[in-house]
């Protein structure tokens, strides 16, 4: 059946659609010996596409999984600063898959994995806001800090939707909080924290739209359940 180029490109693997759309205005991309345009149309099964001369790999199987991503491990394929990857830890699930949204070097939990560039690029889209919920431990002004941090809705003049947030628990000079933002800000809680006159300790994504972190461990990956993948397709 044809469809766009771009989302064939990024459904065999090699990068998403947003990357692959760029491969096309570039002229780098040839469907039956022709240069392909955005926008054209091809069917897999019976053209010959091509990036850079070489065929593109047949579509491999759709692959969802989600891993606990470390402290310390960044959320790109490769860093020209040799820093450890997230995409590092999942290299044994069998193909190339890319990390749907970021979580930064800091921060650690749940972050998710695919090879479907069609379903990446709808979960990345602005219009894609799903619950997130973090838990983060902190240290100052602790009296009043949830309210303080549910009340903002501006971070260096862009608005932000208010976040929910409550105490999970508090000892001396430090407390953990649960909270649930509804965009994806570039560091987000940090920033908020910040803004609240709080400094951020630790800070774990537990949850993402319906999937949950549970029992995983730090440092591992699992494929997403039936029921999971078919919740993830439902929210696009």
């Amino acid at each position: 059946m044809a469809e766009r180029v771009q989302k064939i490109i990024a459904r065999a693997g090699l990068c998403s659609r947003r990357a692959a759309e760029e491969l096309l205005r570039q002229g780098r991309v040839r469907v039956n010996g022709l240069v392909a345009a955005l926008g054209d149309n091809a069917d897999p099964d019976l053209d010959r596409i091509e990036v850079d001369g070489e065929p593109i790999p047949a579509t491999p199987p759709p692959i969802y999984l989600m891993l606990n991503k470390p402290r310390g491990y960044v959320t790109t394929l490769s860093d020209e600063r040799s820093r450890k990857t997230a995409a590092q830890l999942v290299s044994d699930c069998g193909e190339r898959v890319f990390p749907v949204g970021r979580l930064d070097m800091d921060s650690e939990g749940l972050l998710l994995f695919t090879n479907d560039g069609a379903l990446m690029q709808s979960l990345i889209h602005p219009r894609h806001e799903v619950d997130k919920i973090y838990h983060v431990t902190v240290t100052g002004e602790l009296d009043g800090a949830a309210e303080r941090l549910a009340s903002i809705t501006d971070l260096d003049g862009e608005m932000i939707r208010p976040a929910s947030v409550s105490v999970l628990s508090r000892a001396d000079n430090r407390a953990e909080l649960c909270v649930t933002i509804h965009e994806g800000k570039n560091r987000q809680i940090r920033r908020m924290c910040r803004k609240a006159g709080l400094s951020v300790c630790s800070l774990c994504r537990v949850q993402e739209g319906s999937l949950v972190l549970g029992d995983l461990k730090t440092g591992k990956w699992r494929y997403l359940t039936d029921i999971e993948i078919k919740e993830l397709k439902g929210s696009e």
